[in-house]
């Protein structure tokens, strides 16, 4: 096709790809399924939104509000864009316009929220003593806060919600694990509208702050072009390896990830372009769709700007920021090493090669021309590394993005691309505003009643019950493994103790993911969950950490793998198989935390050079071997008894430990001789080794009959 005609079909392609573009997000992302507004409407939506991102890009610069105040401003403007943008029912159309019930729904929300800052001085004055007037309103808040989030995200969030709130009522008519003197619902409303543990919580106070400039410095880079940046700059610098396309799907959805918290939206971005190109190279449709979910969620884990939920994390540890962004730099890269791998070996096994470098963007023209783009995300590094609070880092990052996108005619951020950054930032910040809004009410139900510390307490009974009940036999198996290790039946006891509760405490980050926005998934376990772990001696950060990446790896666990799904969804797979994959390649990110719990140096808590050297490199060995055991391929197609063996020499190398490591390496270096000698072999019988090279062969053989 000449270039003429390229050209002419472009727009119409580019049409193509919108439509499934929106048809993908409304049916994996609910926070996607808003009205399509006109006219004034429109007009009335755009100025809340920018009003929005003006008051916080203000005050992030200029000085905070007290923070009760801050965050009823923050959550005035997210419920009136909610009620403007979110029909009542996803049945209803998307262009009727808004009703009038919806504008009465609205305006009381927002005067239920601005109450608090009114009358804030009369609130702080007679604190404890609330008025009719205050209750109604705060009884307000919470409906229609509720009704808010049911419609952004779906029913799961705010039904637990209503649960809490139900038990902090019924507490005393509850079973006797559960039961507690019951509250009255003048005491719930006071609480969770007045006080600091509920709405109003830690949170609403990260998401009106940290969580809301990032997300606006994301909005800001992406109207620079960053986005089609980072896609280009991925071609040029992985485009020509084995398998170039899945690796620029790994690498350039993980850079979006930085600046992106969704996983969905950046599946349904970067995969419109990455999933054809993997399918044009030959990759499997499932496996396409599995690849770029698998690196697309990774990105919320990806420093240095990471999901909204990693600021919350910081909070609650009241550590910097940047202490959980050096946390997170090992596993992330442990995670994306591992995906890098496995398209590497999956290449190598169907025998796929790279694009030619005719169809690759030139590396040093492409950074010449708009490498200054990535200089903004290179600033929020600095400006945490020197001091600054995130929320000062982003405001200054968003500066920076303002100054250097006059660079480049292309890149420009006039007055109407401002406007459409901060219209986007907004909408993209309602979700997580009315996710932790909503969450508080939960936390501080645990708070009120006292729930959180009696289900920690129950994940430990649980997890020493089975701990018991399998003692004896892990007991003498270890005995005969290791008869001079002095082991005794309360080491191992314990021992599998602290096991099962890391185990139960994954499957309620998995659950509770599969139904709960990541942010709220976290603020949830870590509230209920995390405090189990604690019991069992694990460092808090290492206890947040393992909760965190398991709330994300939700989003990649079947049935309810939402990232895998809209992969299929692009790559015409079917869901379940591409979920499936989608698990295996992300097997790492499931092991990993149980392995930072246990050797903590990896997350830098009380590192020492020589052992935590030792640590990140058997590491990174042990996820390679992991890759090969999953793919089956390494020099030469690997049966199912060495795929076992290298399974076991990753979990060697994973696990803490110089004998562990040793047995590991041992495997490694076993393996490597043994696929090297058998591939050496097959080449010389010229033995096809490669799919491509098999099918090639069938392929001879068929026309020579």
């Amino acid at each position: 096709m000449s270039e003429t005609e390229l050209n002419a079909t472009a727009p119409q392609a580019e049409s193509q790809q919108q439509i499934d573009f929106d048809k993908l997000m409304r049916k994996y992302d609910s926070e996607a399924r808003f009205r399509a507004l006109t006219g004034w409407q429109a007009k009335l939506v755009m100025i809340i939104a920018v009003a929005m991102s003006c008051f916080h890009f203000y005050t992030s610069g200029f000085g905070l509000l007290l923070a009760q105040k801050q965050g009823a401003v923050h959550l005035a403007f997210t419920l009136a864009l909610v009620f403007l943008l979110y029909p009542i029912s996803s049945k209803q159309s998307k262009t009727s316009g808004i009703p009038i019930y919806d504008f009465i729904i609205a305006v009381l929300g927002v005067c239920a929220a601005m109450y608090l800052v009114v009358f804030f001085n009369e609130l702080t004055q007679r604190a404890g003593l609330p008025t009719r007037t205050d209750l109604i309103w705060g009884f307000i808040l919470i409906v229609t806060l509720l009704e808010a989030t049911r419609r952004i995200s779906n029913p799961i969030l705010p039904g637990l919600a209503i649960v809490a709130l139900l038990y902090c009522y019924f507490g005393r008519s509850m079973p006797p694990a559960l039961m507690h003197r019951g509250f009255s619902i003048e005491r719930i409303v006071n609480h969770m509208y007045l006080g600091t543990e509920g709405i109003f919580g830690t949170p609403l106070e990260v998401s009106s702050t940290f969580v809301f400039m990032f997300i606006l410095f994301g909005s800001v880079l992406e109207k620079t072009g960053l986005g089609k940046f980072i896609i280009d700059l991925s071609l040029a610098l992985a485009g020509w390896s084995t398998g170039g396309p899945a690796k620029v799907a790994v690498v350039s959805s993980g850079l979006m990830g930085t600046v992106s918290g969704s996983s969905v939206a950046n599946v349904c971005t970067t995969g419109m372009f990455t999933i054809p190109l993997m399918k044009s190279v030959g990759y499997q449709p499932h496996f396409a769709g599995a690849v770029e979910a698998v690196a697309s969620t990774g990105g919320q884990i990806m420093p240095p700007v990471m999901g909204a939920a990693a600021f919350i994390m910081a909070q609650i540890l009241g550590v910097p920021y940047m202490e959980v962004v050096v946390a997170a730099v090992v596993p992330a890269l442990l995670y994306y090493f591992a995906v890098m791998v496995q398209v590497h070996f999956e290449a190598a096994r169907l025998g796929l090669q790279g694009l030619p470098f005719s169809q690759l963007p030139p590396l040093w023209p492409l950074l010449k021309s708009k490498g200054f783009l990535l200089i903004p995300l290179i600033a929020i590094i600095y400006f945490l590394l020197a001091g600054y609070t995130p929320l000062k880092a982003a405001f200054n990052g968003i500066l920076v993005s303002f100054v250097l996108s006059w660079l480049n005619k292309e890149t420009r951020l006039t007055l109407p691309r401002i406007k459409d950054a901060f219209e986007s930032g907004a909408r993209g910040a309602i979700g997580v505003a009315c996710a932790c809004a909503t969450v508080g009410m939960i936390v501080g139900m645990g708070t009120l009643t006292g729930l959180a510390l009696r289900i920690a307490g129950a994940i430990v009974a649980m997890a020493r019950v089975n701990a018991d009940s399998s003692l004896a036999i892990t007991f003498s198996s270890l005995m005969s493994i290791f008869p001079s290790a002095g082991l005794t039946p309360a080491v191992v006891a314990e021992s599998m103790t602290k096991l099962f509760t890391l185990f139960f405490t994954m499957l309620a980050s998995l659950v509770l993911g599969m139904g709960l926005p990541t942010t709220a998934n976290f603020i949830v376990t870590s509230t209920m969950a995390a405090p189990a772990l604690f019991l069992m001696g694990v460092p808090a950060k290492a206890a947040y950490m393992f909760v965190f990446y398991f709330g994300i790896a939700a989003d990649l666990t079947p049935p309810v793998a939402l990232a895998a799904y809209a992969g299929a969804g692009i790559a015409g797979s079917d869901p379940m198989k591409t979920g499936v994959t989608a698990f295996k390649l992300a097997l790492a990110g499931f092991i990993v935390p149980y392995i930072y719990v246990y050797n903590p140096m990896i997350l830098f808590i009380d590192a020492q050079t020589i052992p935590m050297t030792q640590a990140i490199c058997t590491a990174l060995l042990g996820v390679f071997l992991l890759a090969t055991s999953t793919i089956g391929f390494f020099k030469a197609p690997m049966p199912w008894y060495m795929r076992g063996l290298a399974f076991l020499g990753s979990l060697g190398l994973l696990i803490p430990g110089t004998i562990t490591d040793i047995c590991g390496l041992a495997i490694l270096a076993l393996l490597y001789l043994l696929q090297t000698i058998k591939a050496k072999k097959m080449r010389t019988a010229g033995i096809p080794i490669t799919v491509a090279e098999i099918e090639a062969a069938a392929a001879k053989k068929s026309e020579q009959a």
